[in-house]
C-alpha cells in the first residue's frame, strides 16, 4: 500500500533567503524580486527544481536573493551557460535574469542564438535603458538625446526596442511587464513558465539613480488606464478609463490607430481582437509607444514548437536506439597497426 505524502505549499518567503538585498533605495528590481517569488509559490514550484542564472548588471544579484539554485556568470553570457544547464538537466526550470546592457549589447548574440535554438528557459530582461552598475552610462535601449557620462552631448543612437529584437530572432514567446504591476507581472510571469521553449519577458524597471522616471510617462498610476493596454488573446484590444479606446487595423494605411468607441461610427466590433500566434500582428505591437499610443503589455506573442533541449535528447535517443554501442569496434575503426 502506498502511503500519502503531504506536499507543504510553500509561500513567497520560502523563496527568500537570508541574504541583505542590496539594490539601490526605490529600485524597481525589488518589486520584480516579490513578483518572482510570487510567481514561483503560485505555480507550486520547488526550489530544488529551480535555478537562476543571471550575468553581469544590477539585475544580476538576483540569483543571491532567491532561495533556489543560482550562477552568477560573466558579462553577457549567462545564455551560454543557462543553455547547458538545460540541456545537461533537463527537469531543472531555468530562469535567465538580465539587462537591457548585459543582454543586448556584449550578450546581444548569445541573446539572438538562445532564442533562435528555442531552449527552454524563462528569460526577464529588466530594461532601465541606462548601465546602472557601472554609473550610468547609455545602453542600447537609451532614448536618443540622452546624457549620460559616455554621452555628455546626448545620445545619437537610435534605440534597439527588446521585443522586436526577440521577435526578429525567432522567439516563440514574448510578453512585457512593469516593475511595480503586481497584479499583472506574476500572470504574466506564469505564462512564461508554463510556454516549452524560449519565453522572452522586457520588464521596464525603474532606476531611481541614473534614470529615474524615464518611464513615467505611460506607468504613473494616475494615467495608466491611458497609457497602458494589457492584451489577453482572444480579447478585444481595449483601454483607457471609460473602457471606450481601443486599437484599430488601418487596411488602407496598413497599421494601428487609436480609436473611440462610439465616436465617428466606431463600436466594440471594430477593435482589434488579440491574437497571440499572429507575428505579424505581435511586431506591430511591441513598436507602439507612448504618448501617441497605449505601450503593450501581457503575453503579445505565443506560437511554440519543439524546444531545442527536447530535440537534442530526442537526436540522441534515436541515435542509441538505431545502433547497439560497440566499443571494441569503436576503438579499432579507421587505420589500425598490428606490430609484432
Amino acid at each position: 500500500m502506498n502511503k500519502q505524502v503531504d506536499i507543504k505549499k510553500l509561500s513567497p518567503k520560502d523563496f527568500e533567503t537570508d541574504q541583505e538585498v542590496r539594490w539601490c533605495p526605490g529600485c524597481g528590481d525589488y518589486a520584480i524580486l516579490k513578483a518572482v517569488q510570487m510567481t514561483l509559490a503560485n505555480m507550486g514550484a520547488t526550489p530544488e527544481n529551480t535555478v537562476f542564472i543571471s550575468g553581469i548588471g544590477c539585475s544580476s544579484r538576483f540569483p543571491y536573493y532567491m532561495e533556489t539554485y543560482g550562477f552568477h556568470t560573466i558579462h553577457g553570457r549567462a545564455p551560454a551557460v543557462a543553455t547547458g544547464v538545460k540541456l545537461a538537466n533537463p527537469a531543472l526550470d531555468v530562469w535567465l535574469v538580465t539587462g537591457d546592457g548585459d543582454g543586448l549589447s556584449i550578450g546581444g548574440n548569445h541573446m539572438l542564438h538562445v532564442l533562435r535554438r528555442n531552449v527552454n528557459m524563462q528569460i526577464m530582461l529588466f530594461n532601465n535603458e541606462i548601465y546602472g552598475l557601472t554609473k550610468g552610462q547609455y545602453s542600447p535601449t537609451s532614448k536618443q538625446g540622452t546624457k549620460s557620462p559616455s554621452t555628455p552631448l546626448g545620445s545619437i543612437d537610435l534605440p534597439l526596442t527588446p521585443c522586436s529584437f526577440a521577435i526578429g530572432a525567432g522567439a516563440r514567446f514574448v510578453a512585457r511587464g512593469i516593475d511595480t504591476a503586481l497584479k499583472a507581472l506574476p500572470g504574466t510571469l506564469a505564462r512564461a513558465q508554463q510556454h516549452i521553449g524560449a519565453s522572452f519577458i522586457e520588464i521596464y524597471q525603474n532606476c531611481i539613480v541614473f534614470n529615474d522616471k524615464t518611464f513615467e510617462h505611460f506607468t504613473l498610476k494616475k494615467e495608466a488606464a491611458n497609457t497602458q493596454i494589457h492584451v489577453v488573446h482572444g480579447e478585444p484590444m481595449i483601454y483607457g478609463k471609460e473602457k471606450n479606446r481601443g486599437l484599430h487595423f488601418d487596411k488602407e494605411k496598413f497599421a494601428l490607430e487609436t480609436v473611440t468607441i462610439g465616436e465617428n461610427g466606431i463600436s466594440e466590433d471594430d477593435i482589434l481582437v488579440h491574437d497571440e500566434t499572429n507575428k505579424l500582428m505581435a511586431q506591430m505591437l511591441v513598436e507602439l509607444t507612448a504618448p501617441d499610443f497605449p505601450v503593450v503589455c501581457g503575453v503579445i506573442y505565443c506560437d511554440p514548437v519543439e524546444s531545442y533541449d527536447d530535440a537534442a535528447h530526442r537526436q540522441m535517443d534515436e541515435a542509441k536506439a538505431a545502433k547497439k554501442p560497440d566499443f571494441n569496434a569503436l576503438i579499432r575503426q579507421g587505420r589500425t597497426w598490428k606490430v609484432e
